[in-house]
């Protein structure tokens, strides 16, 4: 390759890393054949065995979070579900890798084709346990990268990641990838930079590369002068990065003294064990869709997992969004297929269609609710039928639980702004609790452009205007009114954005944990 080579992606944890380019290769796979059906099914056992005890090995020296992703790991080595069909494949003749490979395969197919980010973004895990199986079978090593080296490759297993001593730096340059995946969560966690999204590019590629995760790009044999001018943006970060922890502690307000609240978004319940409550105004968006695995979580579960959250926040509140499950990833017995699952059955839609798995959630929430400031988030409002049948559920839950003697408050039902007919028309909704506005969605659907797909991530902007003058519109709505509005969306942990959220009215932004520092050192600089 002669001159540079730049490329473009999407930053999905920002930074700065200038290292030698190392190619995540796929798993080869050398197997020797097995003499017969049975041989073939316990060597496939004993892979499983190796990689099930390989991960329960790494979840020991790794902290909660990266744990909880092993965890989910190990739950699907073990589950019948999808070790079955390999097995029955085995029986019908086939070698023990490829039966493997094929069960897996169709698996990831399944989770990489879902309309929903939380299941594709899941593909890159199931590929991970594909993997580790197969290299199990195979005996087959990984190369060891260099340090600081810049990870380059369609994917990256969340086990690559978490066996990669990150001191030294590096970074992680993805064709394809998610900004919603196990991966990116860890590296904004832990401060590694990754851009994925990056697309095609010429082969062997090589030498050093210049990773600028904080916009979304690498370049490639770069010049004496493109070096230069990204080892100036790459100090700046870094100067901007540091100062941010200072704000850290400090309750969020602008240039002018103007309060801003900024509470965090969690996935999972063990994410707040890393985050001092002081440091924020309490949970903006708690998902619910991590009990929806391939089984329907009980009411126990959900009750605990809710509970364990308020309890940690004590009096600040904790706003729950009900499933957000639907499209083409099944969850047995909840979901259904669909032809275009992006515009279907999905968020409350589904969960009113499947009145027997949602009251199960309602019954958790309203029980778990004696334990903290509890509010609660309908997804995919569209119309105020759906919200006004919502409620009624939790009417008639709340007065079954009183019935029986059990203890339960109902807590403010609001809804999620990420349908346009909502943002367009919010005077239709001026019964609700409170407004949370979700970017990402109402994004995607104002512009028509998924914000994981790198060629139209260029329209994927919540500072077009046309974004704006909806989030403005149900801000001044909500003010009008007195309906509190937040936003829970990625753009409120985005430093470039936050200025136009607050000119656009805003006072109230929910962030991932990695960027609680970063959100409200941007707050600080605003002149509102």
């Amino acid at each position: 390759m002669s001159g540079p080579l730049k490329l473009t992606g999407i930053s999905a944890s920002a930074g700065y890393a200038e290292g030698p380019l190392f190619y995540l290769e796929p798993v080869a796979a050398r197997y020797a054949r097995k003499a017969t059906a049975a041989d073939e099914t316990a060597a496939l056992e004993a892979a499983i065995g190796v990689a099930a005890a390989r991960l329960a090995g790494l979840m020991e020296t790794t902290n909660e979070e990266a744990a909880g992703i092993l965890e989910f790991q190990v739950a699907m080595l073990e589950d019948d579900a999808l070790t079955g069909p390999a097995f029955a494949a085995i029986d019908a003749g086939q070698p023990a890798d490829m039966a493997w490979r094929q069960a897996l395969d169709a698996e990831i197919a399944g989770y990489e084709t879902s309309d929903q980010d939380y299941f594709r973004a899941r593909a890159a895990d199931m590929r991970d346990i594909r993997d580790q199986v197969l290299r199990a079978l195979t005996e087959d090593g990984e190369v060891v990268a260099p340090a600081g080296a810049i990870f380059y490759g369609e994917d990256i297993a969340p086990t690559r990641f978490l066996e990669t001593d990150w001191s030294s730096g590096g970074g992680i340059a993805l064709k394809a990838g998610s900004a919603a995946s196990h991966v990116a969560m860890l590296a904004r966690s832990r401060g590694v930079p990754m851009v994925v999204g990056l697309g095609a590019s010429p082969a062997h590629l090589a030498g050093i590369a210049l990773l600028d995760a904080e916009h979304g790009g690498i370049v490639l044999s770069p010049s004496k002068a493109e070096i230069e001018a990204f080892r100036r943006s790459s100090s700046s970060f870094a100067a901007r990065r540091d100062q941010a922890e200072t704000y850290l502690a400090r309750p969020a307000a602008t240039k002018a003294g103007t309060a801003v609240r900024v509470q965090v978004n969690i996935a999972d319940p063990s994410d707040v064990d890393g985050i001092d409550i002081s440091t924020c105004d309490g949970v903006g968006l708690m998902r619910t869709e991590f009990l929806f695995g391939k089984t329907l979580p009980d009411e126990e579960t959900q009750y605990l997992a809710y509970r364990k959250v308020l309890e940690w926040a004590g009096d600040k509140p904790v706003t729950i969004r009900t499933v957000d499950a639907g499209g083409d990833k099944p969850v047995p017995g909840f979901t259904v297929e669909e032809g275009n699952p992006f515009l279907g059955l999905r968020g409350i839609r589904l969960s009113l269609a499947r009145l027997e798995v949602f009251r199960v959630q309602i019954r958790a929430l309203l029980r778990a609710a004696m334990y903290g400031n509890l509010k609660v988030m309908f997804p995919m409002i569209a119309v105020m039928d759906e919200y006004q049948r919502a409620t009624a559920l939790f009417a008639e839950e709340q007065a079954g639980l009183s019935a029986r003697g059990v203890a339960s408050k109902m807590p403010p039902l609001g809804i999620m702004v990420e349908v346009p007919s909502v943002a367009i028309a919010p005077e239709a909704f001026s019964a609700i609790a409170f407004f949370s506005i979700g970017s990402n969605d109402l994004t995607q659907y104002v512009m028509a452009a998924a914000r994981d797909n790198a060629s139209v991530a260029h329209l994927n902007s919540v500072r077009h205007p046309a974004v704006l003058r909806l989030i403005a519109s149900v801000a001044a709505f909500g003010q009008a009114n007195k309906i509190p509005v937040s936003l829970c969306g990625d753009a409120g942990g985005d430093p470039a954005s936050i200025p136009a959220l607050l000119e656009a009215g805003l006072r109230d932004l929910s962030v991932v944990p990695a960027q609680l520092a970063m959100a409200k050192a941007a707050i600080a600089d605003v002149s509102v």
